[in-house]
């Protein structure tokens, strides 16, 4: 407890806002991304575009999307701590074969200007590279999806992570889990958070969702007991 308090001091003398968390894989900010990141690789394996992806997801707030937020982190970041997460969480954390494929080809992403999307010299981010599409199952662009349905699919198979974090004892607090997402991982701020988000939404509304998707996409949706325990 001591040690704790110390760091939890120390982090706020940098200028951080500080979360205490237990221990687990990915700890609880890329517990959260990893479904959220996979969602958006599903979609890409049942050929959805690159960028209709990002915008559906900055529109819903976040601040990158989570293609382009693949790239900024680096392609080999991304499969050593995806592999991590898929050991831990099988069941729901496969990644898809989209990330696979695009990995295998040795893709960095920005740092090696070289990613789903074209870098100049500098690094700054341009269009998607067309050759991307060669990689992935469906090839081109084969499937229009309304924005709508990306931003339910990505962003509940975080919330639901997130009710799974609170349940397993990763995190405090639903108060600690807002204040994780939005300074961790740019979780849209005026949302409140992805507990805040679930209670104005209202659990309820929240379980039958992940119920509607889990029959339609499989039981990585399948809502979290903790969050079906709240809707009864």
């Amino acid at each position: 407890p001591e040690v704790t308090a110390r760091v939890v001091a120390y982090g706020k003398k940098l200028g951080k806002t500080v979360i205490v968390v237990n221990d687990g894989p990915g700890f609880y900010a890329n517990r959260i991304l990893t479904p959220y990141i996979n969602e958006a690789g599903k979609m890409l394996d049942e050929g959805a575009a690159v960028d209709a992806i990002d915008r559906a997801m900055t529109a819903f707030g976040f601040p990158v999307g989570p293609i382009t937020l693949i790239d900024e982190v680096g392609l080999d970041i991304a499969a050593k701590s995806g592999a991590v997460m898929t050991g831990a969480f099988p069941d729901r954390m496969t990644p898809s074969r989209s990330l696979e494929r695009v990995i295998q080809d040795g893709r960095l992403g920005r740092k090696g200007k070289k990613g789903f999307y074209l870098y100049d010299e500098k690094g700054k981010k341009g269009e998607v590279d067309p050759s991307i599409y060669t990689l992935l199952p469906m090839g081109a662009v084969a499937v229009e999806y309304d924005a709508e349905e990306i931003q339910r699919r990505a962003a509940f198979a975080m919330l639901n992570e997130a009710a799974r974090c609170l349940a397993d004892g990763i995190i405090r607090s639903p108060r600690d889990g807002d204040i994780g997402a939005v300074f961790g991982i740019g979780f849209p701020p005026f949302l409140g958070g992805p507990f805040r988000y679930m209670d104005t939404l209202g659990v309820p509304k929240v379980v039958a969702t992940l119920q509607e998707l889990a029959a339609k996409f499989g039981p990585r949706f399948a809502p979290a007991p903790l969050l079906v325990e709240m809707a009864q």
